[in-house]
């Protein structure tokens, strides 16, 4: 089971800004992300779709995301 719940897109992509992301590019609804001591993210979705919590879990893999930053 994971730790984190549905969340809309704008919520997630606003807490990875905060957690020291940066845009690198966007292309339509995708947009690279980048931040020093990480490969680059690719998140792309859309911005009123919700996220469930499996692709969540995906993407905390992946940046370091925690259920206490949303």
């Amino acid at each position: 089971m994971s730790a984190f719940g549905s969340t809309r897109v704008r919520h997630v992509l606003t807490a990875l800004l905060r957690l020291g992301w940066r845009e690198k590019r966007r292309t339509g609804s995708h947009v690279v992300l980048e931040r020093p001591g990480y490969a680059d993210y690719v998140f792309a979705f859309h911005d009123r779709e919700e996220i469930g919590p499996r692709m969540l879990a995906r993407i905390a893999r992946r940046t370091g995301l925690r259920p206490e930053d949303l």
